[in-house]
């Protein structure tokens, strides 16, 4: 666990390398970041459903990849 004393050092790391005015443009970017990837675990799996003629040629086409 991060102590405070370290949290302050590497916020100031970080602040030295990117400077106070790109600060509030990374932390928007890492938290639209994480928002889109908890809202992408949270969605229920896709089914995919084909005619038979498009599962059929789906086939096919898998198996001409496994070959090569």
């Amino acid at each position: 666990m991060l102590s405070m004393q370290d949290s302050l050092v590497i916020l100031a790391i970080v602040l030295v390398l990117f400077g106070g005015k790109k600060l509030p443009e990374i932390a928007s970017g890492m938290g639209k970041a994480i928002k889109g990837f908890k809202k992408e675990i949270n969605r229920p799996d896709e089914i995919e459903i084909l005619p038979e003629k498009d599962a059929e040629a789906k086939k096919d086409l898998e198996k001409t990849e496994h070959k090569t």
